[in-house]
């Protein structure tokens, strides 16, 4: 897994999945971390359960959702815990960030190429997990969390956020309706989002858009921290076929069927601080 030495630091456990580790078989192999892929569920729950032990907790802490690829947010509580941990049909509906004031309640979001965000302000008591792919970017699913927050009492100027692992810009190509749906939600402005690639399609950096949507809600650049690696990234010093290390990270948009990585953060409970 890949953490962030900046939120372990102010009480919140937060870390990004990596493909391995993991029970699954073929496609999905190793730590596959999604029962809607095909997968066989027991092999995932396996999964699931050692990403629990590594955070210290019980798969029961877990809430998941049902990913939509739209700008639903929701509050969860210690009330929710369990939901869509076991099976799809309890986890929250048609949702696409999570958010939470309740200590060790653990969200999770799964990717595959989409752009996994957590986002906390640690002095309010207040995280979030958002999944936004390029639906979800141009719905503004990133920054109705943000608006979540703060009416929980979090402060733009105060929250930390964490761009984790997704699909880079120049593996990322989209057509004119993409193109045209960022071009509407940005205002006409894609300098360091979009950029033409010659074949009358585009290249879309969405995690450079969901950055500019967090720095643009107010919060300071210096506090949204990247990954500085995307899905397509090889385990470091590793060598496979044709010198190509194993991928750290699931990728749609390099098979399918594949797994899915999750985002997972938690609001440390006091008795862990």
């Amino acid at each position: 897994m890949l953490a962030w030495p900046s939120l372990d630091a102010l009480g919140v456990d937060a870390f990004v999945t990596t493909r391995h580790g993991g029970v699954s078989a073929g496609s999905y192999a190793t730590l596959n971390l999604g029962l809607h892929v095909g997968d066989t569920p027991a092999d995932v729950l396996v999964n699931r359960r050692r990403v629990g032990a590594a955070l210290g907790a019980d798969l029961d802490d877990f809430v998941f959702c049902n990913q939509a690829h739209g700008r639903r947010v929701a509050v969860v509580s210690a009330a929710d815990r369990g939901r869509g941990a076991f099976r799809l049909d309890d986890a929250v509906a048609s949702t696409d960030a999570l958010v939470t004031t309740d200590p060790g309640t653990v969200l999770a979001i799964l990717v595959a190429d989409c752009v996994p965000v957590i986002l906390t302000d640690p002095k309010a008591g207040v995280l979030a997990c958002v999944h936004a792919g390029w639906r979800g970017t141009v719905a503004g699913v990133t920054g109705t969390a943000l608006h979540a927050m703060q009416a929980l009492g979090a402060r733009p100027e105060r929250i930390q956020a964490a761009i984790g692992p997704a699909v880079a810009a120049d593996r990322y190509q989209v057509g004119p309706e993409v193109a045209a749906a960022a071009e509407r939600f940005f205002g006409g402005n894609l300098d360091g989002i979009m950029r033409p690639d010659g074949s009358g399609r585009w290249l879309f950096d969405l995690p450079a858009a969901n950055r500019r949507v967090i720095r643009e809600s107010g919060v300071p650049d210096a506090q949204i921290h990247g990954s500085g690696v995307s899905t397509a990234s090889p385990i470091p010093d590793s060598r496979g076929m044709n010198g190509q290390g194993p991928e750290l990270f699931f990728s749609d948009r390099a098979a399918r069927p594949c797994g899915r990585f999750a985002a997972v953060a938690r609001l440390r409970p006091k008795e862990d601080q």
